[in-house]
């Protein structure tokens, strides 16, 4: 897929021409028929983040992750010799789920020497390997050695856990990630290890969320009941606009100026952002974790106040300049559903009050995307009315235009390679 230069001063759109001006449409968002192929061509290809290495963070330790995008659910666990691998959670035996607690399709995770399958005791090594079948002389010519785990492509950058469908990958992980993302290494990644989860299903298209995030042109109208009356009011009618877009291969990024929340008028902070002093951009107390990596804050904004890397196809790294960070993920289960996950990284608290701080930001973050996605389900059913074929989209809404741009690309090309096959 081609890289897309730094555009210079004017228009972001028309710096990209290979993205056109015109109206968009949202065909591949309520097609079940392109959903299929985008399934293969896009989440089977593509590489996928599903985790970090502190959810395995010592020998033995596994999660499970259910993808139903692409039709399986995988294991991911640390071996005897600290690798991270994945596999196919599926016995060799008769195909029983291998890992599992009491509700089978439901995710999981622990500590174990061994994998055993509930259904005949089969079982495998951490490396994948089958170690004891029950009655092994009753099979014919049972030769253990072929009926290991299938294992999954996986790779770690950074930290973070990515997974291949391809029988054979056509990018490393690093190739595929690529300059702007490769960019972000040196960040401290490893010492924001307080963690909070949200996890939702959504009634609408995977990709109409991540338009939700990929523009503030909503801000002050959709986020307006958030600050006071006249001030939501002046807001709404200046607008927002960020002041670096950039787009590399088939990754996006948008950066913002900030604000430096306890310099904001009294009656535009809520009381209880005074009491724990923080609020949606995070703590105010910011901590020192050193030089930053170039890769962030491109356009250097003084204040800085966010940067969101959007990943392709799914996966959103959204770092805050007070010192935190978040991601995104968006999985398909469905033409017109799928399943969001926001997850907040912080420095461990010392204090009751940082922790108390952090557990600000984090429900600031909920009701803030319970108001993005609170629009998508009104957004699916009136674009599945096919009242109207296509969209049109302003200079800020750059890069919605890309992901679907990219996502059509991946689909002609894998049309491309399969087609007569």
């Amino acid at each position: 897929m081609p890289r897309f230069p730094k555009p210079a001063e004017g228009s972001w759109t028309e710096h990209y021409p290979q993205l056109g001006t015109g109206p968009v449409s949202y065909q591949d968002s309520v097609d079940p028929e392109f959903y299929e192929v985008e399934r293969q061509a896009v989440f089977k290809r593509a590489w996928l983040n599903v985790g970090r290495v502190e959810q395995v963070p010592r020998k033995g330790s596994y999660f499970t992750k259910e993808l139903k995008v692409v039709n399986t659910s995988i294991i991911v666990v640390r071996t005897t010799s600290g690798e991270v691998k994945a596999y196919h959670n599926i016995c060799r035996h008769r195909g029983n789920k291998l890992v599992w607690n009491e509700m089978p399709l439901e995710e999981t995770s622990g500590v174990c020497r061994q994998f055993t399958c509930k259904y005949h005791a089969w079982r495998y090594d951490l490396d994948g390997n089958l170690t004891f079948v029950q009655q092994e002389g009753e099979f014919f010519d049972l030769d253990k050695s072929r009926y290991g785990l299938v294992p999954v492509h996986c790779e770690v950058w950074e930290g973070f856990i990515f997974v291949n469908f391809a029988k054979q990958p056509e990018q490393s992980l690093r190739d595929f990630l690529g300059p702007m993302i490769l960019g972000l290494e040196g960040y401290p990644f490893d010492k924001m290890t307080s963690r909070f989860h949200y996890r939702s299903e959504v009634k609408a298209n995977w990709k109409l969320y991540m338009d939700a995030f990929q523009e503030f042109y909503h801000a002050p109208v959709l986020h307006a009941n958030q600050s006071p009356t006249a001030y939501s009011k002046a807001a709404a009618e200046a607008g927002f606009e960020a002041p670096h877009y950039r787009i590399d291969g088939p990754h996006r990024l948008v950066s913002t100026s900030g604000v430096r929340a306890w310099e904001m008028a009294d009656e535009m902070r809520k009381p209880i952002e005074d009491i724990c002093q923080s609020g949606l951009f995070g703590p105010w107390d910011k901590p020192d974790l050193g030089e930053m990596p170039e890769g962030l804050n491109p356009a250097k904004c003084d204040p800085w106040g966010l940067d969101s890397f959007q990943l392709f196809p799914n996966f959103v790294m959204l770092f805050w300049g007070q010192g935190w960070y978040l991601t995104y993920h968006y999985w398909p289960t469905s033409f017109n559903t799928h399943i969001f996950e926001g997850t907040l990284y912080f420095p461990q608290p010392r204090t009751p009050r940082e922790r108390i701080a952090q557990e600000l930001a984090a429900v600031s973050f909920k009701e803030y995307g319970l108001q993005d996605a609170n629009t998508l389900e009104a957004t699916q059913s009136m674009i599945e009315s096919r009242v109207l074929d296509d969209f049109v989209l302003c200079d800020q809404e750059v890069l919605i235009r890309h992901l679907h741009a990219e996502t059509a690309a991946w689909v002609e090309d894998y049309r491309n390679k399969t087609a007569g096959v």
